[in-house]
């Protein structure tokens, strides 16, 4: 399919079911859909059960398309290619200092990048990981364009240790002029960069008629305007108004978490829903007021303790007499809600992210650019794992 007409589809379908996804969780203490059958079957369900259908997109797909009729169309509209190609080996002295799964995203994404003895732009390096593979592989030069000058310094000193041709410019690339790190031949590469700092990427590679432009985005909401601001034609003329809690929900399908840090998280929401329940009763204001982040130390402690932090950091005066039980009970009654609100809005995580590349791939190629596509790697090393591959007409 077209990109265009993919995208068409893709915001249709989106904008028929946004009743479903275009809400927060924490907002709600019932369900917010008026549909009898969907919301017995969601209350029938087993918090077990509401785990594993989480974890799992197809089955989402295929159980919720028999309550919301336009979940059937998702499978097909976010289906990607996926080629699994043979990652090279790398020597000892390259691949030490990164982690397993790290180690294994790079060779996936290098593995399909084709980037021969191409000058290669490193976007957000970093300490230059996938520049010192790339360099490694072939390419005559590399540079590496990072805000942190303690990462550019590490991935300098490992660069000349290890005979690389590459160095590294300290900039932040939303503030800083980086137009002469852009050349046209050049295959302009990044792997997660956040929200603007990609789209700055991709503004700068056209303005400089890169001859190649290969990008994994991440993090769309970061760094960004409260509404999202759309780059692609297409993009700008459809009716969907994103928020950044919109775009948070594309990043929703994670690795699964260890199980004390996934114990955590439970007892950090069951918290911090208990703890409203008792704000609304003091204060009388219903609307969800989010509380700080905190060290999730807290969290091994005692309720009563939480709620005492939290009220202070909101200025909120507590009872000196408190039934702290009975809001805790609460908190756990409601995170049962919250979480069945969030495994329906999960169906769509993974079309809203689509959604998001297809804006910046449709950019590109109105930009003149070829663009294709892809799946880099298994879900399993990381959800974030789509790639976006374009290039000049007739440069291989």
């Amino acid at each position: 399919m077209q990109l265009s007409s993919l995208f068409t589809e893709l915001d249709q379908c989106l904008q028929r079911t946004n009743k479903y996804w275009q809400c927060v969780a924490f907002d709600f203490n019932e369900f917010p859909w008026q549909d009898d059958k969907l919301t017995q079957f969601l209350t029938e369900l087993s918090d077990d059960q509401v785990r594993e259908l989480d974890s799992d997109q197809a089955r989402l797909y295929k159980v919720f398309a028999d309550f919301i009729p336009a979940v059937a169309e998702l499978s097909k509209l976010t289906s990607l290619p996926f080629v699994e190609k043979q990652r090279t080996e790398l020597p000892f002295w390259l691949s030490n200092g990164i982690k397993g799964r790290k180690l294994l995203q790079l060779q996936d994404f290098v593995s399909h990048l084709d980037n021969g003895e191409q000058p290669v732009l490193e976007w957000c390096a970093g300490k230059g990981h996938l520049g010192r593979i790339l360099a490694h592989q072939g390419a005559k030069h590399v540079q590496s364009v990072e805000l942190q000058a303690n990462l550019c310094e590490q991935g300098q000193h490992s660069a000349k240790q290890q005979g690389l041709n590459m160095n590294f410019r300290c900039a932040d690339v939303l503030q800083d002029d980086t137009d002469e790190c852009f050349t046209q031949q050049q295959h302009a590469v990044a792997l997660h960069a956040c929200g603007r700092l990609h789209q700055v990427f991709m503004q700068q590679a056209i303005k400089a008629e890169c001859d190649k432009i290969s990008l994994s985005p991440c993090c769309y909401h970061l760094f960004t305007e409260p509404a999202y601001q759309a780059m692609s034609i297409e993009g700008k003329q459809s009716a969907l108004q994103l928020t950044h809690s919109d775009m948070k929900l594309a990043l929703q399908e994670t690795v699964t978490a260890p199980n004390r840090v996934a114990k955590v998280r439970q007892t950090e929401v069951t918290w911090r829903l208990g703890f409203d329940e008792l704000r609304r009763d003091v204060t009388g204001v219903e609307q969800y007021i989010s509380v700080p982040s905190i060290n999730k130390q807290i969290f091994s402690g005692e309720f009563a303790e939480f709620c005492q932090w939290a009220a202070e950091k909101k200025q909120v005066e507590l009872p000196i007499q408190c039934d702290y039980s009975y809001y805790l009970a609460l908190g756990e009654q409601r995170k049962k809600v919250t979480d069945r609100i969030e495994l329906v809005r999960h169906i769509f995580r993974r079309a809203i992210e689509l959604w998001l590349i297809l804006d910046r791939a449709l950019y590109l190629q109105q930009a003149g650019y070829e663009v294709h596509l892809s799946e880099f790697c298994e879900k399993s090393l990381t959800p974030r794992n789509i790639l976006i591959q374009a290039h000049k007409a007739g440069v291989s």
